[in-house]
């Protein structure tokens, strides 16, 4: 089962999924569960980028969607989406401190060519998007925490001028 994470500074929520799950589902259901699975990702990326008040994440999982699905007459768009859900990937993994992401370049290559193995690598480094995301969240609680002046102790009692160590 999914894991869920609240975005930060929002009502938002992620899913930590199983990168497996994920290609297991969409092999099983034929494609239709990586539509949906498409969309969603969209969705949580741009929730995340309105969180830290930039576009970089992307601003339309529909249209993300439509690319993939429709887009395919042109030809064109299907392969633009998948390069750019990999930026968006990249942007959000900068944006949470998870690390440098993918190559987008590299990622659409293998996402071509061998797409259960592309769909598998974005969804784990996805995953370190999130739980770094949930860590964010964690740790400004104990920041806060921890960032508190500390309680004031009682003065220790004058040491003897007889007990004196020598220097």
């Amino acid at each position: 089962m999914a894991e869920v994470v609240t975005i930060s500074g929002t009502a938002s929520t992620a899913k930590i999924r199983n990168p497996l799950a994920v290609v297991g589902l969409t092999l099983i259901t034929l494609g239709i569960y990586y539509l949906y699975w498409y969309y969603s990702i969209n969705r949580e990326l741009r929730d995340l980028g309105r969180s830290r008040d930039t576009d970089e994440c992307g601003t339309s999982p529909g249209t993300s969607l439509l690319a993939i699905t429709l887009g395919v007459l042109i030809l064109v768009p299907p392969f633009v989406s998948h390069f750019k859900v990999w930026k968006r990937m990249n942007a959000a993994s900068r944006l949470t401190g998870s690390g440098d992401g993918f190559d987008a370049g590299l990622g659409l290559l293998i996402w071509v060519f061998l797409s259960p193995i592309a769909v598998y690598l974005f969804q784990m480094n996805l995953n370190k998007v999130w739980k770094a995301e949930q860590g964010s969240v964690g740790g400004a609680a104990t920041a806060a925490i921890e960032e508190a002046p500390p309680a004031q102790s009682a003065p220790e009692p004058a040491a003897d001028a007889g007990s004196e160590q020598p220097s």
